[in-house]
Protein backbone atom coordinates (compact mmCIF):
# COMPACT_ATOMS: atom_id res chain seq x y z
CA UNK A 1 0.00 0.00 0.00
CA UNK A 2 1.38 3.25 -0.74
CA UNK A 3 1.41 6.32 1.61
CA UNK A 4 1.74 9.98 1.74
CA UNK A 5 3.43 12.18 3.74
CA UNK A 6 0.77 11.30 6.84
CA UNK A 7 1.71 7.61 6.09
CA UNK A 8 -2.41 7.22 5.56
CA UNK A 9 -3.38 4.99 2.02
CA UNK A 10 -4.45 7.16 -0.57
CA UNK A 11 -7.99 7.35 -2.37
CA UNK A 12 -7.67 9.21 -5.76
CA UNK A 13 -11.43 10.95 -6.14
CA UNK A 14 -11.26 11.07 -10.48
CA UNK A 15 -13.55 14.07 -11.51
CA UNK A 16 -14.05 12.17 -14.58
CA UNK A 17 -15.86 14.98 -16.70
CA UNK A 18 -14.07 17.36 -18.90
CA UNK A 19 -16.78 19.36 -19.91
CA UNK A 20 -16.77 23.30 -19.18
CA UNK A 21 -19.49 24.20 -16.31
CA UNK A 22 -19.74 20.37 -15.27
CA UNK A 23 -21.98 19.42 -12.17
CA UNK A 24 -19.35 17.23 -10.97
CA UNK A 25 -17.00 19.70 -9.86
CA UNK A 26 -19.11 20.19 -7.45
CA UNK A 27 -19.80 16.90 -6.76
CA UNK A 28 -16.31 16.03 -6.59
CA UNK A 29 -15.45 18.49 -3.98
CA UNK A 30 -18.46 17.35 -2.26
CA UNK A 31 -16.91 14.15 -2.12
CA UNK A 32 -12.99 15.09 -1.13
CA UNK A 33 -14.43 17.43 1.69
CA UNK A 34 -16.21 14.48 3.15
CA UNK A 35 -13.17 12.05 3.05
CA UNK A 36 -10.52 14.13 4.00
CA UNK A 37 -13.12 14.99 7.46
CA UNK A 38 -12.76 11.15 7.82
CA UNK A 39 -9.08 9.56 9.90
CA UNK A 40 -6.96 7.07 8.56
CA UNK A 41 -6.70 8.37 5.24
CA UNK A 42 -5.96 11.04 2.68
CA UNK A 43 -8.02 12.02 0.23
CA UNK A 44 -7.11 13.39 -3.21
CA UNK A 45 -8.89 15.23 -5.73
CA UNK A 46 -7.61 13.92 -9.60
CA UNK A 47 -9.10 16.28 -11.93
CA UNK A 48 -9.11 14.83 -15.26
CA UNK A 49 -9.57 17.74 -17.29
CA UNK A 50 -5.91 19.22 -15.91
CA UNK A 51 -4.29 16.22 -17.11
CA UNK A 52 -5.22 16.08 -20.59
CA UNK A 53 -5.07 12.93 -21.11
CA UNK A 54 -4.72 12.17 -25.61
CA UNK A 55 -6.61 9.35 -27.54
CA UNK A 56 -5.35 6.34 -27.06
CA UNK A 57 -3.02 5.61 -30.17
CA UNK A 58 0.21 4.14 -28.63
CA UNK A 59 1.44 1.20 -30.49
CA UNK A 60 2.41 -0.38 -27.36
CA UNK A 61 -0.45 -1.55 -25.14
CA UNK A 62 -0.79 0.02 -21.61
CA UNK A 63 -0.48 -3.25 -19.82
CA UNK A 64 2.67 -4.28 -21.36
CA UNK A 65 4.01 -0.73 -21.10
CA UNK A 66 5.62 -0.99 -17.99
CA UNK A 67 4.53 2.36 -16.89
CA UNK A 68 6.58 4.10 -19.96
CA UNK A 69 4.18 5.96 -21.90
CA UNK A 70 5.25 7.61 -24.47
CA UNK A 71 3.15 10.91 -24.33
CA UNK A 72 4.31 13.10 -21.26
CA UNK A 73 0.37 13.63 -20.26
CA UNK A 74 -0.29 10.51 -19.87
CA UNK A 75 3.00 9.60 -17.56
CA UNK A 76 1.59 12.64 -15.07
CA UNK A 77 -1.68 10.51 -15.23
CA UNK A 78 0.10 7.51 -14.12
CA UNK A 79 2.36 9.05 -11.84
CA UNK A 80 -1.24 9.98 -10.08
CA UNK A 81 -2.76 6.96 -10.12
CA UNK A 82 -0.60 4.62 -9.22
CA UNK A 83 0.42 7.24 -5.97
CA UNK A 84 -3.26 6.02 -5.15
CA UNK A 85 -4.46 3.04 -3.16
CA UNK A 86 -7.90 3.23 -4.27
CA UNK A 87 -10.34 5.32 -6.17
CA UNK A 88 -13.71 7.00 -5.93
CA UNK A 89 -14.95 7.23 -9.34
CA UNK A 90 -17.32 10.48 -10.12
CA UNK A 91 -18.37 9.95 -13.25
CA UNK A 92 -21.60 11.60 -15.52
CA UNK A 93 -23.51 9.18 -17.54
CA UNK A 94 -23.11 10.62 -21.04
CA UNK A 95 -26.12 8.42 -23.66
CA UNK A 96 -26.62 5.32 -21.30
CA UNK A 97 -22.86 5.14 -20.28
CA UNK A 98 -19.60 6.14 -19.76
CA UNK A 99 -17.90 9.44 -20.75
CA UNK A 100 -15.94 9.26 -23.23
CA UNK A 101 -12.69 10.94 -22.10
CA UNK A 102 -12.62 9.51 -18.80
CA UNK A 103 -13.03 5.79 -20.40
CA UNK A 104 -9.68 6.81 -22.57
CA UNK A 105 -7.94 7.85 -19.86
CA UNK A 106 -8.59 4.38 -17.96
CA UNK A 107 -7.93 2.88 -20.80
CA UNK A 108 -4.51 4.75 -21.29
CA UNK A 109 -2.82 2.89 -18.05
CA UNK A 110 -2.55 -0.99 -16.73
CA UNK A 111 -0.99 -1.63 -14.11
CA UNK A 112 -1.73 0.98 -12.34
CA UNK A 113 -5.06 0.19 -12.03
CA UNK A 114 -4.80 -3.61 -11.53
CA UNK A 115 -6.55 -5.04 -7.50
CA UNK A 116 -7.14 -1.99 -6.22
CA UNK A 117 -10.56 -1.38 -5.02
CA UNK A 118 -13.51 1.81 -6.48
CA UNK A 119 -16.09 3.18 -5.44
CA UNK A 120 -18.81 5.31 -7.77
CA UNK A 121 -20.76 8.30 -7.37
CA UNK A 122 -22.61 8.71 -10.57
CA UNK A 123 -24.71 12.17 -12.04
CA UNK A 124 -27.13 12.09 -14.77
CA UNK A 125 -30.63 12.24 -15.57
CA UNK A 126 -31.26 9.47 -13.82
CA UNK A 127 -28.50 9.09 -11.10
CA UNK A 128 -26.31 7.64 -13.69
CA UNK A 129 -27.31 4.40 -13.01
CA UNK A 130 -26.16 2.83 -16.36
CA UNK A 131 -23.07 4.51 -16.51
CA UNK A 132 -21.73 3.17 -12.90
CA UNK A 133 -23.04 -0.78 -14.16
CA UNK A 134 -20.53 -0.03 -16.69
CA UNK A 135 -17.75 1.02 -15.30
CA UNK A 136 -18.19 -2.16 -12.76
CA UNK A 137 -18.25 -4.42 -15.87
CA UNK A 138 -14.98 -1.75 -17.03
CA UNK A 139 -13.29 -2.38 -13.98
CA UNK A 140 -13.37 -5.96 -13.55
CA UNK A 141 -11.03 -6.67 -16.29
CA UNK A 142 -8.02 -4.80 -13.69
CA UNK A 143 -9.44 -7.09 -10.80
CA UNK A 144 -10.42 -3.89 -8.94
CA UNK A 145 -12.77 -4.93 -5.97
CA UNK A 146 -15.77 -2.37 -6.65
CA UNK A 147 -18.09 -1.23 -3.65
CA UNK A 148 -21.77 -2.36 -3.54
CA UNK A 149 -22.75 0.91 -1.92
CA UNK A 150 -23.10 4.20 -4.70
CA UNK A 151 -24.46 7.43 -4.80
CA UNK A 152 -26.16 9.23 -7.56
CA UNK A 153 -27.68 12.48 -8.51
CA UNK A 154 -30.17 13.66 -10.45
CA UNK A 155 -29.01 16.85 -12.54
CA UNK A 156 -32.83 17.59 -12.53
CA UNK A 157 -33.74 17.38 -9.12
CA UNK A 158 -33.60 20.60 -7.37
CA UNK A 159 -30.47 21.85 -5.81
CA UNK A 160 -27.06 20.32 -4.89
CA UNK A 161 -27.31 21.70 -1.29
CA UNK A 162 -30.52 19.37 -0.50
CA UNK A 163 -29.21 16.91 -2.55
CA UNK A 164 -25.83 16.78 -0.82
CA UNK A 165 -27.82 16.37 2.37
CA UNK A 166 -30.07 13.69 1.20
CA UNK A 167 -27.22 11.42 0.32
CA UNK A 168 -24.61 12.39 3.33
CA UNK A 169 -25.29 8.85 4.59
CA UNK A 170 -24.89 7.01 1.58
CA UNK A 171 -21.88 8.62 1.23
CA UNK A 172 -20.93 7.76 4.49
CA UNK A 173 -21.41 4.26 3.85
CA UNK A 174 -19.29 3.96 0.69
CA UNK A 175 -16.67 5.86 1.98
CA UNK A 176 -16.58 3.18 4.61
CA UNK A 177 -17.16 0.45 2.63
CA UNK A 178 -14.25 1.40 0.39
CA UNK A 179 -11.82 1.81 3.72
CA UNK A 180 -12.93 -1.15 4.75
CA UNK A 181 -11.78 -3.06 1.19
CA UNK A 182 -8.38 -1.24 1.24
CA UNK A 183 -7.94 -2.03 4.32
CA UNK A 184 -8.81 -5.39 4.27
CA UNK A 185 -6.22 -5.09 1.07
CA UNK A 186 -3.58 -4.39 3.55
Amino acid sequence: MTTNETNEPTIGVILGSVRQGRFGEAVAHWVVDAGQAREGFSYQLLDLAEFNVPALTAAVTPGAANNQYEDPAVTAWSKAVDACDGFVFVTPEYNHSVPGAMKNAFDSLGPEWAGKPVAFVGYGADKAIRAVEHWRQIVANFSMFDVRNQVGFSIFSGEFDEAKAANAGALDRMLTDLEGALSARG
